[in-house]
Parts: C-alpha cells; sequence; structure tokens
C-alpha cells in the first residue's frame, strides 16, 4: 500500500509540475533582486482623445468616478517634438493620463496602455531587460522627469516613468486591473516576464473561464489574474476573435455599485457597449465615454 501510495504521489507532483500554472510560477520565482514599483495610486491609463474632446471625457470621467483633475497645460511629453494637452484624472477607482494631441503622434506613443511610476528609471529598464521586456523608446526626459516606453511579450506595451519631485497620493479606494489581451502562444511568457520584473504573484489561473466574458458564451477561454506593487492584472488569453468591443478596454475599474455607476456615466455622455452580466463573482459592463475611451466597469455580485 505504502508503495502504491508512493507512486501515486510521483505522479501527482509531476502532474502538477508541468502544469502551465506551475511553469509560470517556477519561471517567476528567478526574479531580479530589485523592487522598482512604488504603488498602485501611481500607475496610470493612458488615455488619447481628440483635442475638442477633452473636456467632455473629462468631465464625463469624473462625474461617474468621483475624484479630481489636476490643471491642464500644453506640453511635449515625447522626445521627438510634438504638443498636446496634458492632465492627470484621480478618482478613487482608478487613475487616467489625459493627452490631447494638437499634433500628429509620433510613434510609437498612443499605443502604450499604462504609465507605471518606478523608483529609478535607469533600474527599471534593467530588471525590465533582465525581465524579458523589449526597449521600444529609449529612456527620455519629460517636462517633470523622465520616461521609458517597453514591450513585453506578447505585444503589450508599457510607459515606465519618474518624477524629479517624489509625489504623494492617496491610496485608491479599489485598485483598477490592467486587462491584458494575449494569445495562448505568448501568454506563459508575457506572464512569467511581468511576474519577474513586478514581484507579483499569480492569484488564479482559470484554463475554462466562462466565454461571456469575452463576448462568446458558449466558450470558454484562459483566465489569469495577477497582483503585484503595480496593481492587479488580468491577463485574457484568447484566439483574437472577440466581438466588439472586447479587447479595446484597456481597464476595469471596480466600484460599489455598478447600477448607480452606469447611470452616472450615461447621464453624462457615456454610452454602454455591453450591459450588465454576471460572471466569477462580479457583474460587468463595458462603456464607452465621450472622446472614445472604453472601459470594463464591475462590482462584486450581490
Amino acid at each position: 500500500m505504502s508503495h502504491r501510495r508512493h507512486l501515486i504521489d510521483i505522479l501527482v507532483t509531476a502532474t502538477l509540475l508541468t502544469s502551465p500554472a506551475a511553469a509560470v510560477a517556477k519561471d517567476a520565482a528567478q526574479q531580479p533582486a530589485a523592487q522598482v514599483g512604488v504603488g498602485s495610486q501611481y500607475d496610470t491609463t493612458h488615455v488619447y482623445v481628440a483635442p475638442e474632446d477633452v473636456d467632455k471625457f473629462v468631465a464625463s470621467f469624473l462625474a461617474t468616478f468621483g475624484g479630481q483633475s489636476t490643471k491642464q497645460v500644453v506640453a511635449t511629453v515625447t522626445p521627438m517634438p510634438s504638443s498636446t494637452t496634458s492632465q492627470l484624472l484621480q478618482t478613487p477607482a482608478g487613475t487616467v493620463s489625459v493627452f490631447g494631441f494638437k499634433t500628429p503622434i509620433p510613434y510609437p506613443f498612443g499605443l502604450e496602455r499604462t504609465g507605471y511610476l518606478v523608483t529609478d528609471i535607469d533600474e527599471a529598464i534593467e530588471v525590465a531587460k533582465q525581465s524579458g521586456a523589449d526597449v521600444l523608446v529609449a529612456t527620455f526626459p519629460d517636462p517633470i522627469g523622465r520616461d521609458a516606453v517597453i514591450q513585453w511579450p506578447g505585444g503589450v506595451n508599457m510607459q515606465l516613468y519618474w518624477h524629479t519631485t517624489k509625489p504623494s497620493y492617496a491610496a485608491f479606494e479599489t485598485i483598477p486591473e490592467n486587462r491584458v489581451y494575449v494569445s495562448p502562444e505568448r501568454a506563459d511568457a508575457f506572464t512569467s516576464a511581468f511576474l519577474r520584473f513586478s514581484h507579483g504573484k499569480v492569484v488564479s489561473d482559470d484554463a475554462k473561464a466562462p466565454g461571456v466574458e469575452i463576448g462568446r458564451p458558449k466558450d470558454t477561454y484562459r483566465r489569469i489574474r495577477m497582483e503585484s506593487v503595480f496593481g492587479k492584472m488580468t491577463v485574457l488569453v484568447t484566439d483574437g476573435q472577440l466581438p466588439f468591443p472586447y479587447g479595446r478596454e484597456l481597464t476595469g475599474y471596480e466600484v460599489t455599485n455598478l447600477k448607480d455607476t452606469l447611470a452616472k456615466a450615461t447621464e453624462t455622455g457615456a454610452r454602454i457597449l455591453v450591459g450588465s452580466f454576471t460572471s466569477d463573482r462580479r457583474e460587468s459592463a463595458i462603456v464607452q465615454f465621450p472622446g472614445g475611451y472604453i472601459a470594463e466597469i464591475h462590482a462584486s455580485a450581490r
């Protein structure tokens, strides 16, 4: 009996060690030593809208989530000549950096999904490269610090930034989730690389998540949820055959009451693209704000 039990233990262990989740965890354990993150309240979603839509977007977003805006300025935020309005919308559910470019947007700006504050930009770039990221835009100065744009396996672009004067922001009431769509071929590579960089952890890895979450209720897909000093991230692993607007939403915002939040959004010009549905113990919807920004909004299911 003990010999048989020993064989079962070996088989179970072998199965666990060869599973995708175990492979990701093993890779993530080989982390660079430095922790370069600061906190989720310093991470922003980058929102690009036409200059004539900036004020409408700002009014609708703040009416929906609360919070306030920094003073709007006109600045050059790229290493090559350009001009944009720029402001930061700080809400209890998440922060966005709003850009209204008055000139054509230099490549690859506009394709990066988020900006992450780091403790040291040069060290952060080295850690990112050691973790498997590519540097799309080398470090450059901006009016208040230094920035760079990196790309993770799977084509996920992010901006890293550092401020000359250290900022101090209040923590979020609810932490937003970065929603990343990647292919099955690159999902493990992306997840392992980002976990190494962020010193994060996998909260769940569901190989058969309900397809209703990506607009395909008859199907299933793989969903990975992670957490780190940079906040929450949901990796949606799909074949790319997604109905609009899935894949267009960059961030998911958690609220207390979804119905009330959607009412505030629509009263100020936002459109509901996907009506509320319940899955994975949350009630979710997708909205489009004035200017085109698409966001997922969710609340815990009652």
